[in-house]
């Protein structure tokens, strides 16, 4: 069994691009399928970009751990942007003593800082990705 979450976003290649550097995975390349659909017909030609020199889906985008470690994040384009607090979120573990420099080098990436609390355990840092999706380093 594998395990896939799945993001609604405004830019779903953006945010791809930065969960990979956030678990050190890799955006997952698409350009042989997106053109086989293309050529077959099966995708309007306006459904394809270009990232990177290749072509990928308009609409979705995906980063995934090659060694299966980490679930797939799939990322969908939605035209509404988010406007509540997540019913779920990633939580990312690293050392304690690794924690400083995590925040800088996320935050570097373009995450944010929203709180830091430790009154249920651990030290806890609540941070927002580019699009303002909460999630938990710790």
């Amino acid at each position: 069994m594998r395990t896939q979450i799945a993001f609604d976003c405004g830019d779903p290649h953006a945010q791809a691009r930065f969960w990979a550097q956030v678990f050190g995975t890799r955006v997952e390349d698409h350009s042989a399928l997106v053109d086989q659909l293309v050529a077959a017909g099966r995708l309007a030609a306006d459904e394809r970009i270009e990232i990177d020199g290749r072509s990928a889906f308009r609409d979705v985008a995906a980063c995934s751990d090659p060694s299966g470690t980490e679930p797939r994040l799939f990322f969908q384009r939605v035209p509404e942007g988010k406007t509540a607090k997540n019913r779920c979120h990633i939580d990312v573990h690293v050392e304690p003593e690794e924690k400083e420099s995590e925040i800088a080098r996320l935050t570097g990436l373009g995450a944010t800082l929203v709180e830091t609390h430790a009154d249920r355990g651990p030290t806890t840092h609540v941070m927002r990705d580019p699009e303002g999706n909460e999630f938990c380093l710790h």
